[in-house]
C-alpha cells in the first residue's frame, strides 16, 4: 500500500523518506498551519532536491494563480485542495497537474452526493475528518461512513492514523468500502512536534504496509 506523510518541513527528513520508501511527500501552503512549509524550506531548494517520492501541495482555498505559482516554484508534481474549492477550480487546476480533492467527512455525511459533482474533476479523492485546523488533528472519523458512498475513484485515506491502526487499516482495504484505496496519509500521528517526523516510526509503517 502506498504512503503519503503530510506535514513536512525538513528538508532532511524529505531525503530520508524517500531513501525509506514512501511515494509521497506533503508540503502544506497553508500559512494559519503550523507546518506551514514556507516558513522552513524555500521553493527553489525543493525543487532540486533529487528524490523519486511525489512532492504534494496542499492549498486551503487558495486562489488559481497562487497554486500555479507555487507548482513552479516548489516543483511540485500533484496539489491537494484541502478546502472549500469549487468544482470549477477544481477542475481548472487538474487540468495543469495531478489533483486530489479532499472531503473533510461527518458521520452523517452523504458521501456520494458530495462527491458527484467532483467525479472525473480530479484523478484522487482524500478522506479526511471534518476539522476547522484543515488537517493535522490527529483525530479519526468513523471509516465505516464510506460504506453509504459509491467511491469509485481511488482514494487517499487520513485522518488520525497511528501505528496501532495498522491492522484495521488492512481490514478495511480488503473490504468493499476499501476497493479503491490507493494511498494511507500520515501526519501528527508521526510527529516528535509539528512539522517534524518521528522517522523511525515512519519505518514501521512502511515495513507494516509492505
Amino acid at each position: 500500500m502506498r504512503i503519503k506523510v503530510c506535514g513536512n518541513t525538513q528538508l532532511n527528513q524529505v531525503y530520508e523518506l524517500d531513501e525509506i520508501g514512501v511515494q509521497y511527500a506533503g508540503f502544506i501552503f497553508y500559512p494559519k498551519s503550523p507546518r506551514y512549509v514556507a516558513d522552513h524550506i524555500k521553493g527553489g531548494i525543493l525543487k532540486k532536491a533529487k528524490v523519486a517520492l511525489e512532492k504534494v501541495g496542499v492549498f486551503v482555498n487558495a486562489e488559481y494563480d497562487t497554486v500555479m505559482h507555487l507548482v513552479d516554484d516548489y516543483g511540485l508534481q500533484m496539489v491537494q485542495l484541502h478546502g472549500d474549492e469549487s468544482p470549477e477550480l477544481c477542475e481548472r487546476i487538474s487540468t495543469q497537474v495531478q489533483t486530489i480533492k479532499v472531503f473533510r467527512v461527518k458521520e452523517e455525511d452523504d458521501i456520494a452526493g458530495r462527491i458527484k459533482e467532483y467525479d472525473d474533476l480530479s484523478g484522487f479523492f482524500l478522506f479526511d475528518r471534518d476539522d476547522q485546523r484543515y488537517g493535522g488533528s490527529g483525530r479519526q472519523f468513523d471509516w465505516q461512513v464510506l460504506d453509504k458512498g459509491s467511491v469509485n475513484r481511488p482514494f487517499f485515506l487520513s485522518g488520525g492514523i497511528g501505528m496501532e491502526d495498522m491492522d484495521e487499516v488492512k481490514r478495511f482495504a480488503s473490504g468493499d468500502s476499501g476497493k479503491y484505496l490507493y494511498a494511507v496519509d500520515v501526519n501528527s500521528r508521526f510527529e516528535s512536534k509539528p512539522g517534524v517526523k518521528d522517522m523511525e516510526k515512519v519505518r514501521s509503517l512502511a515495513a507494516a504496509l509492505r
